[in-house]
């Protein structure tokens, strides 16, 4: 009997959350749902149009006009925004410089996770992000917390933006992910945390196979106990 389940995973960033969440599913067929591109898409928006973020009333009129959805190519999946690729555009430094910002403003956080949990409606599906166990799918069968030590995640961000034909300074990428952890850890609405029935697992001396097979042993076992239950 075939079941499916919903799988959060959050952690800092550059922990190597998307690369995870998407490899778990191509692995099983699983639907991926980007919510980090959903919040640096919302930021490319206001970026374009001069919203201020802490602007709640100009916030809330903008996000009437913001539609995300992703598609899958052979370059992978790619983030729409209002119809437009804005895969490769979302991940410049202005962008990630500001989405810490705009993800603390409640009215943005609202509208995604309506948008997030209406995707995921009826399908098995792997997410990613900050509040994915906490908030977003809290009955979440199997929530892994991804962790890595700061240098390291420092060095991937480096090498990502490398391969982008960005040379960003080491000390503006580490500087980057300390004011992210310190934003996203302390805003009011939905902060960082990790759930209390999470697995954690720090991938800081993982190869990518290495941490892959360790979530399906896990959502295996989930899955098991989700069809003894029925």
């Amino acid at each position: 009997m075939k079941s499916t389940i919903q799988i959060a995973i959050d952690g800092y960033s550059s922990c190597g959350k998307s690369t995870l969440a998407k490899a778990i599913a191509q692995t099983l067929g699983y639907i991926y749902i980007d919510s980090g591109a959903m919040y640096r898409a919302v930021t490319l928006y206001f970026l374009s149009h001069a919203i201020d973020p802490l602007d709640l009333p100009a916030a809330h009129n903008a996000l009437q006009d913001i539609h995300i959805s992703f598609v899958r190519s052979a370059e992978g999946i790619h983030t729409i925004l209002n119809g437009d690729d804005v895969e490769h555009r979302i991940r410049e430094m202005d962008v990630a410089g500001r989405v810490s910002q705009v993800a603390t403003n409640v009215e943005v956080r609202r509208a995604m996770v309506r948008q997030q949990r209406n995707l995921a409606q009826g399908v098995g599906v792997v997410m990613d992000g900050r509040d994915i166990g906490t908030v977003v799918f809290p009955q979440a069968a199997l929530k892994i917390f991804l962790t890595a030590s700061v240098e390291e995640r420092v060095k991937r961000r480096h090498l990502q933006l490398k391969g982008q034909g960005k040379f960003i300074p080491i000390q503006d990428i580490r500087q980057n992910l300390f004011t992210r952890d310190y934003i996203d850890s302390t805003r009011s609405d939905s902060p960082l945390m990790k759930a209390e029935d999470s697995v954690v697992i720090d991938n800081t001396n993982l190869s990518e196979t290495e941490q892959l097979l360790m979530s399906l042993a896990l959502i295996h076992e989930r899955i098991s106990l989700h069809l003894e239950k029925r």
